[in-house]
């Protein structure tokens, strides 16, 4: 007997397997990136952890330790890699790079540790520590020297995580969330992802200590830096956030901000940063009309992840 042509059709709607739409795959990749990211950084630090002693150069938790810094980054280059070989186009919120953007990154990254040592001398007036440019030159020669010191600092934090945080996870979530939305969630995340270096001996974070004004601040303090290595990100693309945010590591290393009225200060002054520059971007861009998409990105931007 003939099969009509509605049963082969049912049949075929229920053996063949659906293909993921958009939205699914955006999703899963950013689930992807973040196990990436956190297993490849918990797992380094996990070792350093075990191996004991300080993480500075020349001691044997130093490598996995510098390891760690690169989840977010190798998180970023898997998820890129599968991107491209399903010949997706780019999400609609990745910034491209742009070499006309690169004076926007010098400038961000000048406003950046502008406001870190504007945060310093307020706080000193506020009776702590003074900023010293002898206790920075030790800083550096403990380091090896300046141009160690400054490698180190792009390297390890700007280099390694930006590409993966803002570049990354940043465009998949903007997609279906608000921009404070997302840069409040990764600022959590970020914060989450940074807790076990409190446990490493030689870091910036165990020196503060976990359950301490400044531990407590530290964490708070990932939120409106978030907020700010986004707002250069939206900017100028990644090479902006990774100049804003070593504009920032290295300007609070090279003060020794260590005392909580200063680092609450830090958070105040890049508040304040952030508004400013939301309000020029609003304005130059004029406003948007209320429901309007992301342009989708041309065939002939260069390749983001």
């Amino acid at each position: 007997m003939p099969t009509s042509n509605t049963s082969l059709t049912h049949q075929t709607a229920t053996t063949t397997p659906q293909t993921p739409t958009t939205p699914d795959r955006r999703r899963a990749d950013l689930i992807l990136f973040m196990v990436i990211a956190f297993a490849v950084s918990w797992a380094s630090w996990g070792g350093a952890m075990a191996i004991g002693g300080p993480a500075t150069g020349g001691e044997p938790a130093y490598t996995p330790f510098l390891l760690g810094a690169f989840g977010p980054l190798i998180g970023a280059l898997v998820i890129r890699v599968r991107r491209r070989r399903r010949g997706e186009p780019v999400p609609p919120h990745a910034v491209r790079y742009r070499p006309a953007a690169l004076p926007w990154a010098l400038l961000l990254m000048v406003l950046a540790s502008a406001a870190v040592l504007a945060a310093a001398v307020i706080g000193n007036a506020a009776g702590g520590p003074a900023p010293s440019w002898t206790d920075a030159k030790e800083v550096m020669n403990g380091m090896g020297g300046p141009a160690a010191f400054l490698v180190s600092m792009i390297v390890s934090g700007p280099l390694s995580e930006e590409p993966g945080w803002r570049g990354t996870a940043y465009p998949r979530m903007r997609a279906t969330m608000g921009l404070f939305t997302v840069t409040l969630i990764l600022g959590v995340v970020w914060a989450v992802w940074h807790l076990p270096l409190f446990f490493i001996d030689g870091t910036v974070q165990h020196d503060l200590g976990l359950a301490t004004p400044g531990g407590v601040l530290f964490a708070a303090g990932n939120i409106p830096m978030a907020m700010l290595v986004t707002c250069a990100y939206q900017r100028a693309g990644v090479v902006a956030s990774i100049a804003v945010h070593f504009a920032v590591n290295t300007t609070m290393i090279l003060l020794g901000v260590d005392t909580p009225v200063t680092q609450a200060l830090i958070m105040g002054m890049q508040l304040i940063l952030v508004a400013l520059l939301l309000v020029t971007h609003r304005s130059a861009a004029g406003p948007a009309a209320p429901g309007t998409p992301a342009p989708a990105p041309r065939a002939g931007d260069p390749a983001r992840v």
